[in-house]
């Protein structure tokens, strides 16, 4: 049994800008800041810490403010969604609809988003349906600290152990790569993101592809 974790944001969709819209929006409404985090850079990285880069860079240092932001985010992202500039990335539909019938594999998220945040993102495409479960920044700022987050859900969803040797993780950047390498787990860099396939290839990627219609079905089998 694979156990095929995905990230969201580069990997299975683009939102059209809609998160980064989001956490600005959020920022304006509370502390009256405009393109708040203008110049940090997201990719990769959790809700929560990039909240926190932005809290930091504007000398903000309430006790309540992540909560706050979150809480205003959220709201703004379920507007922001609604974007004629968001799709899916190609081969994803096709792969994922292969993938839920095939036998030797479960299928779940490992993102930096917050839980609720991945699952608005993923609604208005229909993708929810393929995710039982998963591991979200909301779970841990630190994305290397996820992927056991995620087993230990799927082994309780599956009453079965699963090993780290048995994971594979997908995503578009150096940062989806080294969450899984430190387990031993087996990484793909889809070069659907922000960064091309070289850098994925020496950020440690086990495999590179152009896209998701690359994936071979068989050479995820156990």
């Amino acid at each position: 049994m694979k156990l095929i974790l995905f990230d969201i944001d580069g990997t299975l969709i683009d939102t059209g800008g809609a998160g980064s819209r989001s956490l600005n929006l959020a920022m304006r409404e509370l502390f009256s800041i405009e393109n708040a985090f203008r110049g940090i850079s997201m990719s990769g990285k959790t809700d929560t810490q990039i909240i926190k880069e932005g809290l930091a860079k504007h000398g903000i240092a309430r006790s309540d403010a992540v909560g706050q932001i979150i809480e205003t985010y959220l709201r703004y992202l379920e507007r922001e969604m609604q974007n004629e500039r968001k799709h899916v990335k190609p081969g994803v539909n096709e792969l994922l609809e292969k993938l839920r019938l095939f036998t030797g594999s479960a299928l779940g998220l490992l993102t930096g988003n917050l839980e609720r945040g991945a699952r608005i993102k993923l609604e208005p495409f229909g993708l929810n349906k393929y995710f039982p479960a998963g591991a979200f920044g909301s779970d841990n700022e630190d994305r290397n600290k996820l992927l056991p987050v995620a087993v230990q859900r799927f082994e309780a969803v599956l009453q079965r152990k699963i090993k780290m040797a048995d994971c594979i993780v997908i995503g578009d950047t150096p940062r989806d790569i080294e969450c899984a390498k430190i387990y031993d787990a087996v990484s793909i860099g889809v070069a659907t993101g922000p960064y091309a396939s070289d850098t994925l290839l020496k950020a440690g990627a086990d495999i590179v592809l152009k896209d998701l219609t690359d994936l071979l079905i068989s050479s995820l089998s156990p």
